[in-house]
């Protein structure tokens, strides 16, 4: 009985001293403004790559909210765009039936609805940007010249939906 209490006792022992093993704290690693033979000029700073941009960089708040010339680029860019950030909750044409509400969340009101159709276009950057309802905020994922060029999307959208066909321009 004295036997299996020490060889209990030593389990635990063991047990607890290797959970104090600092591995984390231990590595080998590179202090950021340190010498490092193993990359040029010596230092382990890294350069930023091209076109990296700080996540808090200070953007001019005009620059934000100045509507750019609407041309078919930006709204090809907006197509992008909206494919990627929107379309899984309000669907690739516009009316609130994405893939996302097909999984039991609730719908985003429709594009074409009369409401959404009489809003400027500042008010969809707007939203993209801060949010509304249920919908959380896409400030720091998307641009401000992209939230400028979905909002001209939406706009395509909703005027490729809005006339009833005329029959005497159908072939």
């Amino acid at each position: 009985m004295k036997r299996a209490a020490i060889t209990i006792g030593m389990v635990f022992a063991t047990l607890a001293l290797a959970g104090c093993k600092q591995d984390m704290d231990e590595q080998p690693k590179l202090l950021p403004l340190s010498g490092a033979a193993a990359f040029d000029k010596g230092q382990a700073a890294r350069p930023l790559p091209e076109g990296t941009v700080a996540r808090n960089e200070a953007v001019d708040p005009a620059e934000a909210m100045a509507a750019p010339t609407v041309d078919a680029a930006l709204v090809q860019r907006g197509r992008e765009r909206y494919e990627i950030f929107c379309s899984p909750c309000h669907g690739f044409s516009g009316y609130g039936d994405g893939m996302i509400v097909k999984r039991g969340f609730p719908a985003p009101p429709s594009f074409h609805s009369e409401r959404l159709r009489q809003t400027p276009a500042s008010h969809v950057v707007d939203v993209i940007a801060n949010g509304y309802g249920v919908m959380y905020s896409y400030g720091d994922r998307v641009a401000p010249r992209d939230r400028w060029a979905i909002a001209a999307y939406v706009r395509a959208l909703q005027l490729s939906q809005a006339g009833e066909p005329q029959p005497e321009a159908m072939p």
